[in-house]
């Protein structure tokens, strides 16, 4: 015999009523003994909750939720009951049930006493009205269907609100019922019972399921199935964990474990029949009845993954008694939680130092004030006394839980979950394993809820590829690259990298735009230009921060002064940080210093290596040589592409002008050419060179040569400058032909030696390795202990917009790998 239990999500109109109905007709045709327990409809029981508080609280307005109550019921009814001749009853026994809720509510409007229970009786009604419909409606489907009022048959004490059953008289009175009408198919009301005297009472909230394992434990079923509206118990909660998906089979303990940490698999009472009995649960969809739903029984099956579950509960205190009173004194904890057991408190996680000077503990918040007052009135003398600190209280905070038998069987189960969270900028409040080994807690700020769960989610379940969440700032012609290759790549990176990169916002000079999913790549354009959301960085970080999102990335391809006083409020909120732009690491080296501090302080990356070569393994070369020990000597480099292109190109029969031009359009130069012109753009790219080699070196202390005229310089907007660079072509032609008439070239030379920088433009002949550059190839030369007599070349193209974006790409990856 199998029970079947639907939830109120699975018969909450008159549709889905109908869709339950098919389901145990498709059973019993099958030739399955069963039986079915029915909650009341989605939403009525707080239906019935707020009617009864309004109208205890002396107002009318009680009477629109009744009539609303009444009307839904009758709705269902007039749908669903086709046949014409029983019609008329069914309506009437439905109607009666309301009047005499009617007449109870209308007892509380003028006495204003609702007591518990009363509550019980008027929370009743929910489950009597549905279960006697659906019985009803399977009887106008041919099914010989009977209704049974589970208050005659399961028996309990008076605690109203969650009464606990009388198993012997319950368990008789349910086998002698069922002898009477084997048979047929029960309909049975959950949740509400009574007393041996007859008055109502109810099982607590979630009791239906009780009552299918009351039920189940009577009748000795083969299985219980708990019908709700997802395809069994998943792995997390889908709401805050995207990629949650079902379990297929899981062990009794491990329910009871993920029903006490907020998942809502079963109510808890459920599993004690159940286990006495050796009784399988399975959780099943009424939406999607072929999905094979999550078994749970008392089999442990060792499967793929080392926890079968996370889950949490989202709001939490957490008290600490501490002293030193504490220490070797277990009466002192035996008084701790006298105190909780008296006020009726549930103590949800308990940990203790191992040098006995505090002990910690979670509880509902509502209850944290009542704790705190009964504790210090405990040790009131050993607070006086200061042998014991005041009772600290934090608020606003969560549990979450990795749960599984199989954690007992495999090593280093919490350096994974305290690793996912540390990555993720997560800090873990407090700590406890319970000796099973079946379960780790943390308490962490609530804030950080769903991030936590994702993050250490995705290390368990998805460790065969990670997610990167990419938050972009700049789309043109390097972020736009950027995205093309992002969309390019993506298939490969997912098959062969198991890396999957999803674009959460974006933002250019006029609109931004948020999507947490993902936007799809393929009509970015689209979606940002149509967007409603002007763009705005204080509110784009904000949002960003906001999110919370695990493995977070933010990429800055502007050239933007502003955005880059917001990377230290990026950079504490655990997001990693890639970007060409060079601003941030060549200001002051104190904020050099500060950014890459805090990097390192909060577990995430900085990287820039596309300020200096582009695409060029620039930086990471040097930290290389730096790190194992070598001493860079000096440094020699063409660091600009656009100056590169530009003065390889400068050859005779072409105007310099019309060179920077080209470049510019190229998209080689900045958005002002003076910005590499004046030396400024090579300036920062050689600041950054000499940081990374570890000298404390500022901007001011570089020297460079100004090649331009002074009218090109003070030109007041960019196509002024280009004028004014037309007019001093004969200027730049003759610094040309002088050298060429040498047999040299002109190139722009940033060196580093010792602790003096400077950038000139030189003449150089074949000698120099130099001389032969084409394009906008940069070249980089370090000279160091190690390479001293060759030094080391590193050389290529070093401007456009694609090898930029590739080298943030490469970026992007590199920090995926970090944190996965």
């Amino acid at each position: 015999m199998k029970i079947l239990k639907f939830g109120g999500t699975s018969v909450a109109s008159a549709e889905r009523i109908a869709n339950v109905a098919k389901i145990v007709q498709s059973l019993s045709k099958k030739g399955e003994e069963i039986a079915v327990v029915v909650s009341a409809m989605g939403g009525v029981t707080d239906m019935l909750v707020e009617m009864s508080r309004i109208a205890a609280s002396g107002s009318e307005a009680y009477l629109e939720q009744l009539e609303a109550f009444s009307a839904r019921h009758r709705a269902v009814v007039n749908q669903l009951i086709t046949n014409k001749e029983n019609h008329p009853a069914i309506l009437e026994e439905i109607i009666e049930g309301q009047t005499e809720l009617g007449n109870l509510l209308k007892g509380l409007y003028l006495t204003r006493d609702l007591t518990p229970r009363t509550m019980d009786y008027i929370l009743s009604f929910g489950e009597r009205s549905n279960a006697f419909i659906l019985s009803e409606v399977l009887k106008n489907e041919g099914v010989d269907a009977i209704f049974v009022n589970a208050r005659l048959l399961i028996k309990t004490d008076d605690t109203y609100g969650a009464a606990k059953i009388k198993k012997d008289i319950t368990y008789h009175n349910i086998t002698r019922h069922h002898h009477e009408n084997r048979g047929k198919i029960a309909v049975i009301t959950g949740f509400i019972s009574s007393t041996e005297d007859g008055i109502t009472t109810t099982l607590g909230r979630g009791g239906s399921d009780y009552t299918a394992a009351i039920f189940a434990g009577a009748l000795d079923a083969s299985e219980i199935q708990i019908w709700t509206d997802v395809d069994g118990v998943l792995t997390a909660d889908p709401r805050k964990v995207k990629q949650a998906f079902p379990i297929k089979q899981m062990t009794y303990e491990e329910a009871m474990e993920m029903s006490h940490f907020g998942a809502k698999v079963i109510y808890p009472p459920t599993i004690i029949p159940a286990l006495e009995k050796k009784i399988p649960i399975r959780i099943k969809n009424s939406f999607n009845p072929e999905a094979p739903g999550t078994l749970i029984s008392d089999e442990v099956v060792k499967d793929q993954y080392a926890i079968k579950g996370i889950t949490s509960i989202s709001d939490v205190a957490l008290l600490t008694l501490e002293g030193s009173a504490l220490f070797g004194r277990s009466s002192d904890v035996a008084r701790l939680f006298n105190v909780l057991a008296n006020k009726n408190i549930n103590a949800i996680l308990i940990t203790q130092g191992s040098s006995e000077h505090s002990i910690s503990f979670a509880v509902n918040p509502q209850e944290a004030k009542i704790a705190e007052l009964a504790i210090e009135d405990e040790f009131d003398l050993e607070i006086q006394a200061k042998l014991i600190d005041p009772i600290k209280v934090e608020r606003n905070l969560s549990v979450i839980a990795a749960i599984g038998d199989n954690m007992r069987f495999q090593p280093g189960i919490s350096g994974r979950v305290f690793t996912a969270l540390g990555k993720n900028g997560v800090n873990v409040i407090a700590t406890a394993q319970g000796s099973s080994e079946r379960n780790i807690s943390v308490v962490i700020r609530r804030e950080d809820e769903a991030k936590a769960l994702t993050s250490v989610h995705d290390v368990f379940f998805l460790s065969e590829y990670y997610v990167l969440n990419l938050f972009m700032v700049g789309v043109g012609l390097i972020g736009g690259t950027l995205l093309e290759q992002i969309q390019k790549q993506a298939g490969f990176l997912l098959k062969n990298q198991y890396v999957a990169l999803r674009v959460v916002a974006l933002a250019n000079s006029k609109k931004m735009i948020f999507d947490q999913a993902g936007i799809d790549l393929k009509n970015w354009k689209e979606r940002l230009s149509g967007s409603s959301e002007t763009s705005d960085l204080r509110e784009f970080v904000d949002k960003m921060i906001h999110l919370n999102l695990p493995n977070s990335v933010f990429i800055d391809n502007t050239a933007n002064k502003e955005i880059v006083k917001y990377y230290p409020e990026i950079l504490c909120s655990s997001i990693s940080i890639s970007t060409p732009n060079k601003v941030a690491v060549s200001g002051t080296y104190e904020e050099y210093i500060q950014l890459k501090s805090l990097a390192d302080r909060n577990s995430v990356k900085f990287f820039y290596e596309t300020n200096v070569g582009a695409g060029l393994p620039v930086l990471t070369t040097l930290n290389d040589l730096v790190y194992s020990g070598d001493r860079i000597r000096k440094i020699e480099g063409v660091l600009s592409g656009s100056l590169s292109f530009i003065f390889n190109s400068f050859v005779a029969g072409r105007k310099f002008s019309e060179i920077v031009g080209e470049a510019k359009e190229k998209g080689f130069t900045e958005p002002d050419p003076r910005e590499d012109l004046s030396g400024k753009d090579v300036s920062r790219k050689l600041i950054i060179l000499a940081r990374e080699s570890g000298l404390k070196m500022q901007a001011e202390e570089i020297e460079i040569e100004n090649i331009l005229p002074e009218a090109c310089l003070n030109a007041p907007t960019v196509e002024a400058f280009m004028e004014e660079l037309a007019n001093n072509n004969d200027f730049f032609e003759a610094k040309r032909a002088a050298a060429a008439e040498r047999g040299k070239v002109l190139r722009f030379i940033a060196t580093l030696e010792g602790d003096k920088a400077f950038i000139s433009l030189q003449e150089l002949d074949e000698t120099s390795p130099f001389y032969n550059l084409s394009g906008s190839d940069n070249m980089i030369v370090f000279t160091s202990d190690r390479y001293h007599e060759r030094p080391l070349v590193i050389k290529g193209p070093g401007a456009g917009a694609e090898v930029t974006a590739a080298g943030v790409f490469a970026e992007i990856l590199r920090i995926g790998y970090y944190l996965s």
